[in-house]
């Protein structure tokens, strides 16, 4: 290991948790420290994640024991392509949020924005980065008590009634992650992810009933997070309630769901776990392909452009696990490609959303006939980026992304299930943006009364940051052969497990040769 790794490592969980609770007790009424800490952290975090990420890219899996305390008895970090890929997929994210609630002023909402928002991505680093289940407990729940004071931000009785109904219901998902993590370490004797793994490909006829039972909790409360169908519908209300700054950075929270169900599934439920290999697949995919259908069909729905932009969350979610759910390395791979797309997409959505929102004046939102609005002709360009980024038509890295889709899941035997879903909604989704681009954009031009051009918080500086994000979906498109590459390779370490769990345990750990 290169004797900056482990710093690094560490750090990525350091700077959120001790900048987060430096602002919180010093900085809490001193707006301008608090955004240049804040701008400055992210900064960091995403030459930390490059960095992680590049050294991730030779393929080596590194283990970091926390006191030096070795695996299984102490708390291990484990970086691999797949934790510094989503690290770096964060840290990018979390700083174009940022520099938009900067800019824009969303960040005077509230006294706490900004520690929330380190605790926040100490929550999510924290979750990609743990080698053992309870910690990943432990970081879930420091994202989500987090997540719960950021959707409460700026207040409003809308956001109240979905923050209580997100609250209950992450609630119920964590007290179902401890039964299920109780009885995995009732019956294994560990929670380390790697030495559960042998565990498990150990495990006797009469404990794996037992231990299918607690999997199977587990993927409950994991495709809660990922809000797979029928577990969805906490999402659309709270996406669509909160501010659009906070709905941006959710747009990684899904993921967390996604991530933790490829760990789990790829890692101690494999290829090498025996009778209980590949547990979840028989459910997962029918309930991926049901989350697609209702989360296009749901952009037909909305009423309003907030609606719209969080059912495509739950669309491109259903997309992104009904490649993982066929559990096949290059089905894998164009699922870990799809899912940085989908990530930066949404987030851009919600950003531009929300411009044409502040412009509209008393229209808001709503896809409703309104007057004229300043910078009209700028956002309807950028609204239209966002939509096809989304729906998956070229040349944005969507179109690449769902293509992958279909070639990786060719081979699998439910292969037209998903490729009629796939290219049905894609047709869905076109037609639902198009109605309402019409109505936002081309409609609105003979209402008369335009709304008087006035000065407008970051005007310009929150369309920079919404065009950041849809140029990296450019950037996706130009170097999708060096990122599918990585992405590919990723799946292949994904399904070959050993190394992983040599990195953790050592190489002789369970024989498993």
């Amino acid at each position: 290991m290169s004797a900056h790794v482990p710093n690094l490592i560490v750090a990525a969980l350091i700077l959120p948790a001790v900048l987060g609770a430096l602002t919180l007790l010093l900085l809490r009424h001193r707006l301008g420290a608090s955004r240049l800490v804040s701008l400055m952290s992210c900064l960091a975090l995403v030459g930390i994640a490059a960095s992680l990420t590049v050294h991730a890219s030779s393929g080596a899996v590194e283990s970091y024991a926390l006191g030096n305390w070795r695996a299984p008895f102490g708390i291990v970090l484990v970086l691999d392509r797949l934790s510094a890929m989503m690290l770096l997929l964060t840290s990018v994210l979390a700083l174009a949020v940022m520099g938009y609630a900067v800019v824009t002023g969303a960040d005077r909402k509230g006294w706490h924005f900004h520690p929330l928002f380190q605790f926040q991505l100490l929550g999510l680093n924290g979750a990609f980065l743990t080698g053992d289940l309870f910690n990943l407990f432990v970081f879930f729940e420091v994202l989500l008590i987090a997540s719960y004071g950021l959707l409460l931000h700026g207040q409003g009785a809308a956001r109240l009634r979905a923050g209580v109904q997100y609250v209950v219901i992450n609630l119920v998902g964590s007290t179902l992650f401890l039964v299920g993590v109780g009885l995995l370490y009732g019956v294994t004797g560990t929670l380390n992810m790697a030495d559960m793994a042998v565990r498990v490909a150990e495990a006797s006829p009469g404990d794996q009933g037992l231990i299918a039972a607690a999997a199977l909790v587990l993927t409950v409360v994991f495709a809660l997070k990922a809000a797979l169908v029928p577990l969805h519908f906490w999402l659309p209300g709270a996406y669509a309630a909160t501010t659009a700054t906070v709905a941006a950075l959710f747009a990684i929270m899904t993921k967390v769901g996604a991530y933790a169900l490829i760990r789990t599934g790829t890692l101690i439920f494999g290829e090498d776990a025996g009778t209980l290999a590949w547990l979840t697949a028989d459910w997962m995919l029918p309930a991926a392909i049901i989350t697609t259908v209702i989360g296009f069909v749901g952009l037909f729905a909305a009423r309003t452009l907030r609606e719209m932009a969080a059912w495509s969350v739950v669309g491109s979610m259903g997309v992104l696990l009904s490649a993982v759910s066929v559990f096949r390395v290059e089905a894998m791979g164009a699922a870990l490609y799809y899912a940085v797309h989908s990530t930066l997409a949404g987030a851009a959505l919600f950003l531009v959303v929300d411009m044409i929102a502040k412009r509209r004046g008393a229209h808001g939102d709503a896809l409703t006939l309104a007057p004229r609005f300043c910078q009209s002709e700028l956002l309807s360009g950028l609204f239209f980026l966002s939509a096809i980024g989304i729906v998956g038509l070229p040349p944005l890295s969507g179109f690449i992304g769902k293509l992958l889709v279909l070639d990786g899941v060719r081979a699998a035997p439910e292969a037209g299930w998903i490729w009629a879903t796939i290219l049905i909604t894609t047709l869905i989704g076109v037609l639902a943006f198009a109605r309402a681009g019409s109505r936002l954009f081309w409609k609105s031009a003979s209402v008369e009364g335009a709304i008087p051009l006035r000065a407008l918080r970051g005007r310009w500086g929150g369309v920079g940051v919404a065009a950041g994000l849809l140029a990296l979906l450019g950037v996706l498109t130009v170097l999708g052969g060096p990122v599918t590459a990585y992405t590919g390779a990723t799946a292949a370490q994904l399904f070959d497990p050993q190394q992983y769990i040599d990195a953790v345990l050592g190489p002789t750990a369970g024989g498993r040769r």
